[in-house]
């Protein structure tokens, strides 16, 4: 990404998005900088009442509630993502080849929603397979939330679902920047959505692997770095972005949020749960050199931090790895708001920091009030939001299971 021709340069010039605390970027920004959380008791097949971060978003504003009924959750929340980055961009995509428009969306898994739902569907009629939709198909294959976006809106380019854990929503991103940068596309629609508050299954599993955090104020669960943290807080999300060239973008005089400048993707290669905090260093000493920067040159790092007691540890030896105490490095955390959004983390919460350009505003990490002491970082923004003049570079992290770790750059633009 040395090239600095207008043509290989990339920018974001849309977001839509849905979260547990904002249906829009201005809203979302609103209740990062006012410390609400999203977090609040959930009904669960099975389960009960469980803390989760739930969306509240219009599901048929962009679609019919046939479409609705034909697709899956995690297809609503790409639509409507998808409709408003689009409205946000202030794109009319009649104006535009849609052959050369590409779709990325990272999701963490797809089908297990649909699966759980047709498995007791079929249980009224002593599991005869003979019930099974014939919807059911579309609904489970892996590029579902994509292919929804594409149908909706007949864009005829490529669309990929691409799993990638909790590191998907990045690499929506990455994947996104990549094909433009090739001239594969000319407009891509990139991020991550989840729907895994919608299973039971999910909330079990992490509960046998115990992960799941647990608190008698739900609002009070996601901690990431705290020293009483003891979980996460599952929930749901999507945040997709409008991506184009530098020189398309400045023809059509777009309002650009910010230019994607380095980036890394790489695996720990380990195991299967537990994060390798040599390798989080190594992805984001990768996207530094992509960018060209120093480390000093970071002025927001929005951590992975998912409030487990191991995560939050590997991710502070790395970044302390990269960045010891560079004293214009602010580090920050957005889960501690909205819970883990698994697909959807790395977009959405890149999302929330980007606003710190025009701003010049981080948001705190909620629910910090004692730094676990192995954790060796500094300057952690708790407590309330900061004031930080010329605010230029912000990183973000995103790592998943099976050691799948990327990190993200995005410059002010200038």
């Amino acid at each position: 990404m040395s090239n600095n021709s207008a043509q290989n340069r990339i920018v974001i010039t849309g977001a839509g998005l849905t979260s547990p605390i904002g249906n829009s970027l201005p809203e979302f920004r609103r209740s990062l900088l006012e410390g609400k959380s999203g977090v609040r008791p959930f009904d669960v097949r099975l389960m009960g009442s469980v803390p989760a971060g739930v969306c509240e978003f219009d599901e048929n504003k962009h679609q019919t509630k046939k479409d609705r009924k034909l697709g899956t959750r995690a297809g609503a929340i790409s639509v409507y993502c998808a409709n408003e980055a689009l409205i946000d961009a202030k794109l009319e995509l009649a104006a535009y080849d849609k052959s050369r428009i590409g779709i990325y969306v990272g999701i963490t898994e797809h089908g297990i929603v649909s699966a759980e739902e047709e498995i007791f569907s079929i249980k009224r009629f002593d599991f005869n397979p003979g019930y099974v939709s014939h919807r059911a198909t579309p609904k489970l294959i892996a590029n579902n939330p994509a292919g929804e976006i594409a149908l909706k809106l007949g864009i005829t380019g490529p669309h990929y679902t691409l799993g990638a854990a909790c590191a998907a929503g990045n690499i929506g991103l990455i994947h996104g920047v990549q094909m433009l940068m090739l001239n594969e596309v000319d407009m891509a629609i990139a991020g991550g959505v989840s729907e895994s508050i919608r299973t039971f299954f999910t909330f079990a599993a992490f509960k046998s692997e115990k992960a799941l955090g647990h608190h008698s104020d739900p609002e009070k669960i996601s901690r990431p770095f705290d020293i009483a943290r003891n979980g996460i807080v599952i929930s749901e999300g999507g945040c997709l972005f409008i991506l184009e060239r530098l020189e398309n973008a400045l023809q059509r005089n777009a309002r650009i949020y910010g230019e994607v400048v380095g980036y890394g993707i790489n695996t720990d290669a380990t195991d299967y749960v537990a994060p390798n905090w040599e390798r989080q260093a190594e992805c984001m000493q990768m996207a530094l050199r992509r960018a060209g920067l120093q480390p000093g040159d970071i002025n927001i790092i929005n951590t992975h931090g998912t409030s487990t007691p191991l995560g939050d540890e590997m991710e502070g030896l790395s970044i302390h790895k990269v960045f010891d105490n560079h004293p214009n490095v602010h580090i920050t955390n957005t889960k501690s708001f909205i819970g883990h959004t698994m697909g959807a983390a790395g977009a959405l919460e890149l999302a929330g920091e980007l606003s710190s350009f025009e701003d010049g505003l981080i948001h705190h990490t909620l629910n910090l009030d004692n730094l676990d002491p192995i954790i060796p970082l500094s300057n952690i923004v708790a407590g309330q939001p900061i004031k930080v003049p010329d605010i230029r570079y912000i990183l973000n992290n995103s790592f998943g299971m099976l050691g799948i770790n990327s990190t993200v750059i995005v410059k002010k633009y200038v």
